[in-house]
């Protein structure tokens, strides 16, 4: 497929998953108020165990506005992951043939389960955040936190362990499509999971370590879950190509195999 070809594909699924992001926001819209009282409740457990003022400030006349806007449009990204997944992986792996098409269909429906659960788990992990952060408010001040910083907060830490979740999918939907081999990524497992601490430190500003291992795991986990998924279908994919007398997708052959048939040759 040419460059402009690919271009105008990205815009094309980039405007579908805009618009389903924009009719999940929608509903997000009507839910407002059940999600926001749903956001303060780290606040509020903060408060309460430290014995302090602890809560979502509106400085300005739009704030309130603003933030009702940005929440709705937040849900929208949850409540429409289904589709802008698929339009993602629809755009990563064009070339597939039938059969592999019908595999990763399969596969797709993984995808959206482990967004939402790094989402969940990011959401499990954001009370301990808020409560050890506010703890460091010192005695007697009042932490009244601006509103859209705290879900500026909430936001990043939710949507990033989503798309590490599902960074995995899309790992094996470029092997699918013959663009990453999965012994290169079995080479770089060591950088992965440097990476996958690296996040999880970063993203949970926690002193405890339980709490980055906790989240870091499943992210090994599923990486290394999607290099065994991608040398196995590097290698039913060598057979093939051999079969055809092409070479292995490395551009190396078994010896004494011969182009033209795609067979070994006898020994002398």
């Amino acid at each position: 497929m040419p460059l402009r070809e690919h271009l105008r594909e990205l815009r094309r699924r980039v405007v579908l998953a805009a618009v389903g992001v924009v009719v999940g926001a929608i509903a997000g819209w009507a839910a407002y108020g059940t999600v926001f009282d749903l956001l303060q409740q780290p606040l509020v457990l903060a408060a309460a165990e430290n014995d302090a003022v602890v809560s979502a400030n509106f400085g300005g006349v739009a704030t309130a506005f603003d933030m009702q806007v940005k929440v709705s449009l937040f849900l929208g990204v949850l409540v429409s992951s289904p589709w802008w997944i698929y339009q993602l992986w629809a755009f990563v792996t064009p070339g597939l043939t039938r059969r592999e098409r019908l595999a990763a269909v399969g596969f797709l429906a993984v995808a959206v389960p482990l967004f939402l659960a790094g989402a969940g788990t990011a959401w499990w992990a954001l009370p301990n955040a808020v409560r050890l952060l506010t703890e460091l408010t010192p005695e007697g001040a009042t932490n009244f936190i601006d509103a859209q910083n705290y879900l500026s907060f909430v936001m990043r830490l939710v949507l990033a362990f989503g798309l590490a979740f599902l960074l995995p999918v899309l790992l094996v939907g470029l092997n699918l499509a013959n663009l990453l081999q999965g012994r290169a990524m079995l080479r770089g497992w060591r950088w992965a999971v440097m990476l996958a601490f690296l996040f999880a430190a970063v993203m949970t500003p926690t002193p405890d370590a339980v709490t980055m291992i906790v989240l870091a795991l499943p992210i090994c986990g599923l990486y290394f879950a999607a290099v065994g998924i991608a040398l196995l279908h590097d290698r039913r994919t060598d057979r093939r190509r051999l079969a055809e007398g092409l070479p292995r997708l490395d551009g190396t052959v078994p010896e004494g195999w011969t182009p033209a048939a795609g067979t070994r040759t006898p020994a002398a």
